[in-house]
């Protein structure tokens, strides 16, 4: 597209031209807009995009009430028919885009672009933007998105995030690469810097908060924790743990805690602990301080806890006891055997479980990275995550029953760490990966070759043990002709959204079918979609739909944006949806065509 020739525009064009500039004038980021518009995006224009489903890629190993999606097309058309069936429902994103490195990662307009692109960074900001304004349309209350990015492109998705997300954005450096001999080898020819880290960045639109993340055990064993709690239970361990976490712990549930469980409590050296054991192999030794730690401690000096303890060890007279911050409102556990003369003795107790163990913060190291060509049962070399990497951003999502979305799928790691750690901690975590199956730059389908195969080895593998893996639904986008006849487009939307409904319920199985309408289940709940506009057979579905015990929702055909109930006497139990017309007022707000 030309340049647009200012000296033609008139004085009144001008002043209107600046005033809209001026208008946008704000902090953030400012990139050329597209020369040629995305292919993908207009073809919306003329094509709407709806699901098929390729049944001959279904997995069904064991029934069960979890079914996991796979769709198969280009992400903005995908992101586009999840904006109708997945709406603030989306608990995690994560994407692993391309980072437009210029070695063939990234196509836009069906062309490559290369490194000598001088408009390489304004054509992946616009690709960006376009599915991460669809994709946080799709985050439920506490949902977040997490991005993978290298040193190309993170100033830009940072700042792009931040403005989807309110500047509520963190960057985490993960260690990516080995200082290998190849390596190292060019670095010292070139003089360059190597790449050892990439990093991921997390985006929720409430804070970065709420989140959870396995602690990371320190590689040694720290000898000052060399005190072993004697007549000391797990149990115990966990009733010190309840109460410390009470807001509005009261003197008396404290003095419990003193004569109920600490009273009993003795004080020994570990080593003596492991002498009476008979352990002397120094592996041994140390997997048995690691397995015990939840009762080995060390003792600290600190003043303020000495102050308290002052207070109550007359009282109390025994070797483990409670102390109180009424400030803080936090639980000491003391060293009852302190000289009381001593102005900073080693009176605090600090458990070696609570402190052994470190948070990953924002630098991941611990994640190892070499030797990843063959997980999930397939040989991918480059651009494969680590799936512990995966596991880990997951599992930061603490609600067991998310629904976690990847719309750059690539070999699937995504799935596969969804359902390991169902496996793991026997969640109902649901995935939804959007991937394409166009030939790269090596003839590879990426989806047929890589992510279909690792999804059903990862099903496949788990469901001796795991019967509660779940089913795998295979869709592709396809389209609807977007004509100027609109009464026609509703009819066409209408005959064609079924799966879109499916995907929307969670409701897949068919149970009866007529030319006019369809009846799905799945655990008691039934779907129904009634697609005739002359309503000539509406009576017959009730009749059909009356007999079902469960939950109901009725899809039915209309010109209005509601149903009428009134025109729906005498369906039992049953919720009524209008389509087409909620479906083509999403697309109307994306594709913005009247």
């Amino acid at each position: 597209m030309a340049t647009k020739d200012y000296s033609l525009l008139s004085r009144e064009d001008l002043v209107s031209l600046l005033l809209k500039y001026d208008e946008k004038k704000k902090y953030g980021i400012v990139w050329d807009e597209e020369r040629v518009p995305e292919k993908v995006v207009t073809d919306c224009q003329t094509h709407l995009p709806v699901l098929t489903e390729v049944k001959d890629k279904e997995i069904i190993i064991n029934p069960s009430d979890l079914t996991h999606l796979l769709i198969e097309g280009d992400n903005f058309h995908t992101l586009s028919v999840l904006n109708y069936t997945h709406q603030g429902k989306i608990d995690l994103i994560y994407i692993d885009p391309p980072y437009n490195t210029g070695n063939k990662d990234f196509i836009y307009n069906d062309k490559y672009v290369d490194a000598l692109d001088t408009y390489s960074h304004s054509k992946w900001l616009n690709f960006m933007d376009k599915r991460l304004n669809l994709a946080s349309n799709l985050l439920s209350e506490d949902g977040f998105m997490v991005v993978s990015i290298d040193d190309n492109e993170i100033a830009h998705l940072k700042i792009l995030l931040d403005k989807y997300f309110n500047h509520n954005t963190k960057i985490i450096a993960v260690k990516m690469s080995e200082a290998s001999g190849l390596k190292m080898g060019a670095v010292k020819r070139t003089g360059g810097i190597p790449k050892y880290k990439e990093y991921v960045v997390y985006a929720k639109p409430n804070g970065i908060n709420n989140l959870y993340f396995d602690p990371i055990k320190k590689e040694d064993w720290d000898n000052e924790y060399n005190l072993y709690l004697e007549n000391f239970t797990e149990d115990d361990k966990s009733i010190i743990e309840e109460i410390s976490l009470k807001e509005n712990l009261t003197i008396e549930e404290l003095n419990t805690l003193d004569t109920e469980t600490l009273n009993k409590v003795q004080i020994r050296g570990v080593n003596s602990k492991i002498t009476e054991l008979g352990i002397t192999d120094k592996k041994e030794i140390l997997k048995w301080k690691y397995e015990n730690s939840w009762r080995i401690c060390r003792s600290t000096a600190s003043s303020s806890v000495k102050r308290l303890a002052d207070e109550k060890r007359n009282i109390v007279n025994q070797n483990v006891f409670s102390v109180l911050s009424k400030r803080d409102k936090i639980v000491y556990l003391v060293k009852g055997d302190y000289e009381i003369e001593n102005e900073k003795p080693r009176v605090q107790l600090i458990f070696a479980s609570d402190n052994l163990a470190v948070h990953p913060g924002d630098f991941w190291t611990d994640i190892k990275t070499t030797g990843l060509d063959a997980e999930g049962g397939i040989k991918f070399k480059n651009g494969k995550k680590p799936l512990e990497l995966i596991r880990r951003i997951i599992k930061s999502q603490k609600n067991k029953n998310a629904i976690v979305l990847d719309f750059f799928a690539g070999s699937g790691t995504t799935a596969e760490a969804v359902l390991k750690l169902n496996a793991e901690d026997k969640g109902n975590r649901q995935f939804i990966l959007c991937t394409y199956n166009e030939e790269n730059s090596t003839g590879i389908k990426i989806a047929d070759e890589f992510c279909y195969p690792r999804i059903k080895n990862t099903i496949s593998s788990l469901s001796p043990k795991f019967p509660n893996v779940g089913s795998l639904k295979y869709f592709k986008t396809s389209f609807v002709e977007n004509s100027y006849n609109r009464d026609q487009v509703r009819i066409d939307v209408t005959r064609r959204c079924t799966e879109m409904l499916c995907v929307k319920e969670g409701i897949y199985n068919l149970k009866k079918e007529t030319t006019d309408w369809k009846i799905f289940e799945q655990n008691s709940k039934y779907l129904g979609v009634y697609y005739d506009f002359a309503g000539l057979t509406l009576e017959e579905m009730k009749d059909e739909m009356n007999k079902l015990k469960g939950e109901k929702i009725l899809y039915c055909f209309t010109i209005e944006r509601e149903i009428n109930t009134r025109n729906f006497k005498g369906w039992k139990n049953t919720r009524f949806e209008a389509i087409p017309q909620k479906i083509l007022d999403v697309y109307k707000s994306i594709f913005n065509k009247d």
